[in-house]
């Protein structure tokens, strides 16, 4: 059975709203990340999904049950929680000033203090990008593209096998981890520069083909014009 995916990016969060790095740390939605999520549930209140899924940080997890209470032609038991769709890891830099840390990550990838991660990403790649973030990191815990690539096709099989009886399906996930899937997945991605960040409470649809094929269809859409 073919599964239409609807990727949700949670709300804004106070980390968001700080511009800190927020990867697998969590920080509680804002008044404003909750308001907007409002519109986006409300905009997906008459769409019938046949289960819903969410990263299992908080903030994903809050998110998820906005979108569930707002929807009227859905009946969704428990949330499962899939670790697979976490943000991506940022190691030590994780709750860090944001601009601070892409100054560390360009000059670790050898092209100077540069803090806008758009430019950095389209100058040396998505691959060197993720490498430079592990080098730069003091621990190099920070994932690569190798670890996250393989967690990436991890979740989609992870997926697959959970909604191999559903027709659709509702997954909140994380602004870098949907937007890397986009890189990956999406036929207007070349699978090396940069796409558009993902907008808090954003959806992006995916497709889970029978035979385990997943490829984003639309990415960071607003809910009202799905």
């Amino acid at each position: 059975m073919t599964t239409e995916v609807y990727l949700v990016r949670h709300g804004e969060t106070m980390f968001n709203q700080l511009d800190k790095v927020q990867g697998w740390c969590d920080s509680p939605l804002t008044v404003k990340g909750i308001n907007d999520l409002k519109r986006t549930a409300h905009a997906l209140s008459q769409v019938h999904f046949d289960n819903m899924y969410s990263s299992d940080l908080k903030r994903a997890i809050d998110t998820v049950h906005l979108m569930k209470e707002a929807n009227q032609v859905s009946e969704i038991g428990k949330i499962k929680k899939l670790p697979e769709f976490r943000e991506v890891f940022f190691g030590s830099f994780e709750g860090d000033d944001v601009h601070n840390t892409w100054k560390q990550v360009a000059l670790a990838a050898g092209i100077g203090p540069e803090d806008d991660v758009s430019k950095i990403i389209n100058q040396v790649g998505i691959y060197e990008f993720r490498e430079a973030t592990k080098k730069a990191d003091p621990r190099h815990l920070a994932e690569n593209k190798e670890e996250l690539d393989a967690r990436m096709v991890r979740a989609v099989n992870v997926l697959n096998d959970l909604t191999k009886n559903e027709k659709r399906v509702l997954l909140v996930s994380h602004g870098d981890f949907i937007k890397t899937l986009g890189i990956k997945y999406w036929n207007q991605s070349d699978g090396l520069h940069d796409i558009t960040f993902p907008d808090n409470g954003s959806v992006s649809r995916g497709v889970l083909h029978d035979n385990g094929k997943f490829e984003i269809i639309d990415y960071n859409i607003n809910a009202e014009n799905i």
